[in-house]
This record gives C-alpha cells, sequence and structure tokens, in this order.
C-alpha cells in the first residue's frame, strides 16, 4: 500500500536511536528517547494560499529532516513505523 500525504503533509520515517552516549555508556531501550531526526518518504503538493496559488514544499523525497519533539501523528503499514506532520513540524533539512 502507498501513501501519497495532501497539500503541505509530509511522510518521515524516524531514523534509529542512539545505542551510546557521547561517553561512551550503552543505552538500553528503555532509557533512549524517540529520535528527532527522520527520512522523507513522501510530500503532498504544498499549501494552497489565500489567494489561491499554491507554495510548493521546501523539503522533497529523500531528506534527512530533524523535527519537533511532538510533532506529527504515528502510523503504522506494513509493518513499519511513520509520521505524518506538517511541514511547519520540520526545523532542518541536514545537508552532506
Amino acid at each position: 500500500m502507498k501513501i501519497r500525504p495532501l497539500s503541505d503533509k509530509v511522510l518521515v520515517q524516524r531514523l534509529e536511536a542512539e545505542n551510546k552516549t557521547a561517553g561512551g555508556i550503552v543505552l538500553p531501550d528503555t532509557a533512549k528517547e524517540k529520535p528527532k531526526k527522520g527520512k522523507v518518504i513522501a510530500v503532498g503538493k504544498g499549501k494552497v494560499l489565500d489567494d489561491g496559488k499554491l507554495r510548493t514544499m521546501n523539503v522533497k523525497k529523500g531528506d534527512t529532516v530533524l523535527f519537533t519533539s511532538y510533532a506529527g501523528t504515528e502510523i503504522k503499514m506494513d509493518g513499519k513505523e511513520y509520521l505524518i506532520m506538517d511541514e511547519s513540524d520540520i526545523m532542518a533539512v541536514l545537508e552532506k
């Protein structure tokens, strides 16, 4: 099954949480925070503004992004977990 986000929505798959702290301490699953970094899987066409014009998206499929702590709605599809969020919940695109 495929998901196609509407308007300014973005489908993101969280990246895995770190297993160690910067000091080298191994973290158990219960101590890990959910990562706020993910990969963009799909994007909507953009937001329709009050004047009827379409504002294009700033992110694209394949981008690695940072998003806010409580961003989006979690969904499960085909055994994988995703987030559907507003583009405004994305704070930055990570570039290489």
